[in-house]
């Protein structure tokens, strides 16, 4: 006799989505949860989101397609007080070299005029400063990612 396999457990898309806010919001390259015989792993490349189900023969998801309404990671964050926005277009580092340590990491604390991150606009590197002290919550942007005016770019509460 051969045994059946229990049907994989459904993916719920509320919990896929709810570690993909979390990582971004943490700032971690990976999430991975494991219930029972679901295991979801949700992983972080270059600001996209990649789901990883590694049960049976569950097919792989998506990323969900940017919304045009929500392009940032939420609009709580777009009008939160402590949210440092992108003053001008241009690609964003968090380092001042490729090598070197990062400006901010979540959870530093950091002064007003503080250096956080670097935005390059035609060739030209400007720093971007802490507006206010306080501790960084949230980075809401990778390194070398292209950012547009306005765009939310790292909380400090």
């Amino acid at each position: 006799m051969t045994e059946k396999k229990a049907a994989p457990a459904p993916i719920d898309p509320h919990l896929v989505e709810t570690l993909g806010e979390i990582a971004t919001r943490l700032d971690l390259s990976e999430i991975e949860i494991v219930q029972g015989e679901l295991r979801i792993r949700v992983t972080r490349q270059g600001g996209a989101l990649l789901v990883t189900p590694d049960v049976g023969t569950v097919p792989p998801l998506q990323p969900a397609a940017p919304s045009q309404s929500a392009p940032w990671p939420t609009q709580a964050v777009a009008i939160h007080p402590g949210t440092v926005k992108s003053p001008m277009v241009g690609t964003v580092y968090l380092r001042p070299a490729p090598d070197a340590a990062a400006f901010i990491t979540a959870g530093a604390r950091v002064k007003a005029g503080d250096k956080i991150l670097l935005i390059e606009a035609m060739k030209t590197f400007n720093d971007i400063v802490a507006p206010r002290a306080g501790t960084v919550t949230a980075i809401l942007v990778e390194d070398a990612q292209p950012v547009e005016f306005d765009q939310p770019l790292v909380v400090i509460e």
